[in-house]
């Protein structure tokens, strides 16, 4: 399992050229990609959002690629001499006109606008894929590693709050026959005061009894929770993408626990089941950084 928060970084160097990849990941509910390079390289754009697919499912995964070379011969200066020609045409012009002293110097020549441009040689592309393949691979190995890392200890959380969750629902099923034996004892109580001497029909005393029993009975509820428990610790073990089948079990969890609450009229139930929704709740917040 892995969490969806991670930087990795990584160079790849040859033959003068250097390329580095720094990427971090982020929440997000499906895979959205942001790649940044030199324009030089965006032809291998489409190569790195494969890569990045094949390594990660899910997260916002913002991506920074560096080209450095120490080549010299990467830069080549051109001169404009039909440049040259019309600035010193010009100085001609102006000294012949007005009398001003001529300190036009080659120095001063060459810092001239669009006398001198420097134009870009052009790479090699197969040399620049390679290199960023290796760095981009083993970038993602060192985030994938951090998500890893991250999601251990999530699941670590995770699986604490299910075992609490589990000490609640023990709590609720041992409250439940007590309510009913309690609801018996009130109920007959109720009945003898208002009847006082009369005899109580046992046959309908005994149907009321079934009825609130019926009625108030989380005995299902109880068995998908724990069916659900069962369920978590078996995701929260996998190794494959388990952020959405985790995001819909807290659902049915938090479903389960409502419906508890709003059929039983125990205090002490009561007051259990919003421990439990409280306990859901970290869990959701935690599902949420779950690839």
């Amino acid at each position: 399992m892995k969490s969806m928060t991670g930087f990795g970084r990584a160079e790849a160097e040859e033959q003068g050229y250097k390329i580095t990849v720094e990427m971090k990941s982020v929440n997000h509910r499906f895979l959205d990609m942001n790649i940044r390079m030199p324009r030089f390289m965006l032809f291998l754009e489409d190569d790195a959002r494969e890569r990045i697919k094949k390594n990660l499912a899910r997260g916002r995964v913002e991506v920074f690629v560096n080209f450095a070379s120490t080549k010299d011969s990467d830069r080549k200066i051109r001169v404009d001499l039909g440049m040259v020609r019309g600035y010193l045409e010009a100085a001609r012009t102006i000294r012949e006109n007005v009398k001003v002293k001529d300190d036009l110097t080659l120095s001063r020549l060459m810092t001239l606008s669009d006398v001198l441009t420097f134009e870009e040689q052009a790479k090699d592309e197969e040399l620049l894929k390679s290199l960023l393949g290796k760095a981009m691979q083993e970038a993602l190995d060192r985030l994938n590693a951090a998500r890893e890392a991250e999601g251990k200890r999530i699941g670590g959380d995770i699986l604490e709050r299910a075992e609490l969750l589990t000490q609640i629902v023990d709590e609720i099923e041992a409250r439940e026959p007590v309510v009913a034996e309690e609801y018996k004892e009130k109920l007959r109580a109720k009945l003898e005061e208002y009847l006082q001497n009369t005899e109580i029909d046992e046959n309908r005393f005994q149907a009321e009894i079934l009825y609130f029993t019926d009625r108030a009975s989380i005995t299902e509820e109880i068995v998908r929770l724990r069916s659900h428990f069962v369920q978590l610790r078996q995701t929260l073990a996998s190794d494959e993408a388990s952020g959405r089948s985790l995001d819909f079990l807290v659902q049915e969890l938090n479903r389960e626990c409502n419906t508890i609450g709003s059929k039983s009229s125990d205090v002490t139930i009561t007051k259990a089941v919003l421990r439990a929704k409280s306990e859901v709740e970290k869990i959701r917040e935690q599902v949420q950084n779950i690839e």
